[in-house]
């Protein structure tokens, strides 16, 4: 049984109810409840008197440390058998690392700690770690982002890193490390036992000085297949280090984020070898970096090799026209293996949609979600769209924000959406102006077929 509720008030009624129910819960989801540490003495018993509950999900809700000392009260119980717990963005500071410690120390079953948006501090992490190295302690995914955390962590992650081969998944994004403090935590994960499979590291103050190291974990730790670096400036030449990596035999690299890296076209020759040979990788965001026309035509020359078996490509705002559509449009009549495609927030304009849609009408296109928000579209391109809608019955989600398609556009979507042919699941229309009689008719169109979400 799952309980799964959020952004909910709890009055004590409600409150009193929903207990009754956890009581027999494997699962208990209550994110952006307003719940406070008066709630957790409540859950803490639930968790005593449940054996079978594995996952809790409190995040964004104001438990305070002291919500935290009554949870781990509950944890710390033999009966207890939770495996994932979550508690990002719920006012803790480094005193709830202590009760942490203990249950990471006493409580093997624990697998999974999402801690994120906390103050913990380095002082915090750093006590977390300590249980993290107890042998009782079988960790697999850590999460860490914006807890405040500074160069001085590393040495306690190392060292937990060390004594820990389950862990998994490693999460440290929007924290202040810097290129040397990544340098000796990749010099860490190259000699730790661990088999590692993410590696979480956006906005950590990264730059092309410790890209080196970042490869050597790719060539040296083929369990990693999930690499995020966005929103460090590594450039060019940090890109050019980390594909040697990738491009290494022993890398398996599947998911890759390299958004707002400072990469222009001249990153798209190393990225394009990358795709075309790496068969692994399935993922690949590239947003918001100056990639132009140019450097699109040679990423989708690479989606048209037969080994590439890239899925997922996002390249919202990057500078993108109508120039490189043709090229974009041949890919999606070549690859059978992309299935998304964001390409948001660029000047595509009636023109390339239209082009694009000669690519997406093609036997051999697959493509499931398209995301064309901003990119200066008009009702103009809406009846080819609609086409395009009503004849792929791959596609089930699309995106139309913020362009100004008006009254008449709207009205061609929603034509096509009526035809039973159409298997658009979810259509995205944010920050677009319409009459009254449409807002109606798009009203009805989702009574009339309830498994459409339409958002607005």
């Amino acid at each position: 049984m799952e309980l799964d509720i959020q952004c909910e008030e709890m009055s004590p009624s409600r409150w009193a109810e929903l207990l009754t129910t956890m009581k027999s819960c494997k699962t208990i989801r209550l994110d952006d409840c307003n719940l406070s540490s008066s709630n957790c003495e409540d859950l803490s018993s639930i968790i005593n008197t449940n054996p079978s509950l594995t996952e809790l999900k409190l995040n964004n809700n104001e438990l305070g440390d002291e919500g935290v000392e009554y949870l781990c009260k509950g944890l710390l119980t033999p009966s207890c058998s939770l495996q994932k717990l979550w508690l990002q963005n719920c006012n803790l500071t480094s005193a709830s690392c202590e009760t942490l410690r203990s249950v990471l120390s006493a409580q093997p079953s624990l697998t999974e700690l999402h801690v994120g948006d906390n103050r913990l501090g380095t002082a915090g992490v750093k006590v977390l770690c300590q249980g993290i190295m107890n042998p009782s302690c079988k960790l697999q995914k850590l999460q860490l982002e914006y807890c405040e955390l500074t160069a001085d962590i590393v040495e306690a992650l190392n060292a937990a890193l060390q004594s820990k081969p389950t862990l998994k998944e490693l999460s440290l994004s929007n924290n202040t490390l810097g290129d040397t403090a990544v340098k000796q935590l990749c010099q860490g994960l190259v000699e730790a036992s661990c088999n590692l499979e993410l590696l979480h590291l956006e906005n950590c103050g990264i730059t092309s000085n410790s890209c080196m190291e970042i490869s050597a974990v790719l060539r040296n730790k083929s369990s990693l297949m999930d690499l995020s670096v966005g929103d460090n400036k590594i450039g060019d030449s940090g890109l050019a280090l980390l594909c040697q990596g990738m491009m290494h035999p022993s890398c398996k690299i599947q998911k890759l984020w390299l958004w707002d890296c400072d990469l222009t076209s001249a990153s798209c020759k190393d990225l394009s070898r990358l795709i075309s040979t790496k068969e692994t990788l399935t993922e690949i965001s590239l947003i918001d970096n100056n990639l132009r026309d140019s450097g699109m035509e040679m990423l989708c020359q690479a989606l048209k090799d037969p080994k590439s078996k890239l899925q997922e490509l996002w390249v919202r705002e990057c500078g993108l026209t109508t120039a490189c559509c043709k090229a974009v449009s041949s890919a999606l009549s070549t690859s059978k293996h992309l299935k998304v495609l964001h390409m948001g927030e660029n000047k595509l304009g009636d023109a390339g949609v239209e082009i694009l849609c000669e690519g997406l009408m093609h036997p051999n296109c697959n493509i499931q979600s398209l995301w064309l928000g901003n990119c200066d579209l008009t009702a103009g391109c809406c009846a080819t769209l609609a086409s395009v809608m009503a004849t792929k019955q791959c596609l089930t989600e699309l995106d139309l924000s913020y362009n100004p398609l008006d009254d008449e556009g709207i009205r061609k979507i929603c034509e096509a959406l009526r035809k039973p042919s159409c298997n658009v699941q979810q259509l995205i229309l944010y920050d677009i102006l319409w009459s009254s009689e449409v807002d109606d008719e798009l009203r009805a169109l989702e009574e009339s077929k309830p498994e459409v979400k339409i958002i607005s």
